[in-house]
């Protein structure tokens, strides 16, 4: 098992940045793929980004989302993943969650393809 933990959310302006960091401990985090997703009030929970095991492959959101604001990385030395997030616009507010599939290659696009999940942190984007 892997637990993850995230961090680094919190209040910011539109047009400012956030970078979240997902600390995973328990087995080798280089085992696993990750991803980001996100769930705003009221709304279902939302696929941000995902990366492979080795970080070699990375895919996004529909372009209109987060493409071009939003880049996912990880370094397994650290046994962290981050999501950079740039350009934040009012809609980005949400609670964003890490997660993490046993596989080696992509997690997926889908909630229920990841077999762990981070508690969440807040990102509130204000104008």
């Amino acid at each position: 098992q892997v637990q993850l933990v995230e961090s680094g959310g919190g209040l910011v302006q539109a047009g400012g940045s956030l970078r979240l960091s997902c600390a995973a401990s328990g087995r080798t985090f280089s085992s696993y793929a990750m991803g980001w997703f996100r769930q705003a009030p009221g709304k279902e929970r939302e696929f941000v980004a995902a990366i492979s095991w080795s970080g070699g492959s990375v895919y996004y959101a529909d372009a209109d989302s987060v493409k071009g604001r939003f880049t996912i990385s990880r370094d397994n030395a650290k046994n962290t993943g981050y999501l950079q997030m740039d350009s934040l616009k009012l809609e980005d507010t949400a609670v964003y969650y890490c997660a993490a599939k046993d596989t080696l290659g992509l997690g997926g696009s889908s909630w229920f393809q990841y077999d762990y999940w981070g508690q969440g942190t807040q990102v509130t984007v204000s104008s």
